[in-house]
């Protein structure tokens, strides 16, 4: 491309960007630093912090029917997250044609994770070669004119490379988004999301994110995957910071009727 063609559209790209982020950023950094917030727990929690539904139930046996009311001697409280990077967050991308609104979506959501101190986040994009654009990360415009779209899909080889970034295996979250039609080894792309499982890693596979929701994708690698823990479903835009915020607290992920492979 052109270098004054380019700056045209990396103009027009950057207004939709920053429409995106406007619309996005803001709920999604609210859900993700309230997740941050509950995945401590703490035992003398300041007031605002009190866990309530955790606190009654652990003091039911301190129920007075005279009073109608439990008598908390042990609160239960949320704790405020630290100073510093609490969990580790792998965005892995398939750059499939059919994968395109995905790659725009996933590029604004991975540069608003990367605003986040608490979080340390990478970006990986694949078809049957693998590009970390972790380094553009700040910049979403450079993430898509970083993308190419197209080509095979070698989701085997993809996960082989998020594997060997993850260094804190209990508080990482991976995200697979794709469309599963996998050209690598399918054996060893299962064998490599169990291994990830079995050391503590969160796995979320998203078949689309997208405002329409999933494209055709392979139903067969689906329920393979959800088999192992690890449920493909498609998820839209609005539904991904509580998507991010389950994993993160590590509890049931908000996935809509009908569209998961449990």
């Amino acid at each position: 491309m052109p270098e004054t063609t380019k700056e045209t559209a990396r103009a027009v790209v950057r207004k939709v960007v920053e429409d995106l982020e406007k619309r996005l950023s803001s709920r999604t950094r609210a859900t993700l630093n309230g997740a941050l917030d509950r995945s401590a727990r703490v035992s003398r929690p300041r007031h605002q912090d009190i866990d309530w539904n955790r606190t009654i139930r652990a003091n039911l046996k301190n129920y007075l029917p005279e009073y109608r009311t439990v008598i908390p001697e042990r609160l239960i409280g949320y704790g405020r997250a630290a100073r510093g990077v609490k969990k580790d967050v792998i965005l892995c991308i398939d750059q499939s044609g059919s994968m395109a609104a995905s790659v725009v979506y996933a590029s604004v959501f991975g540069a608003v994770l990367a605003s986040m101190r608490s979080l340390a986040t990478r970006l990986v994009v694949f078809d049957t070669a693998v590009v970390d654009l972790t380094d553009e990360l700040d910049d979403p415009v450079d993430v898509l004119f970083g993308t190419q779209l197209g080509g095979g899909t070698d989701i085997n080889r993809a996960l082989a490379y998020c594997q060997s970034q993850i260094t804190r295996p209990a508080d990482t979250v991976v995200v697979l988004i794709s469309d599963l039609y996998e050209g690598g080894i399918r054996d060893e792309m299962l064998g490599r999301v169990a291994a990830m499982k079995a050391s503590g890693v969160q796995f979320v596979t998203l078949l689309a994110l997208s405002d329409e929701g999933a494209p055709s994708y392979d139903r067969e690698h689906a329920g393979a995957l959800a088999a192992l823990g690890a449920p493909a479903f498609a998820c839209t835009p609005d539904l991904f910071p509580d998507v991010m915020a389950a994993a993160i607290e590590r509890r049931q992920l908000p996935i809509p009727d009908g569209e998961s492979h449990r």
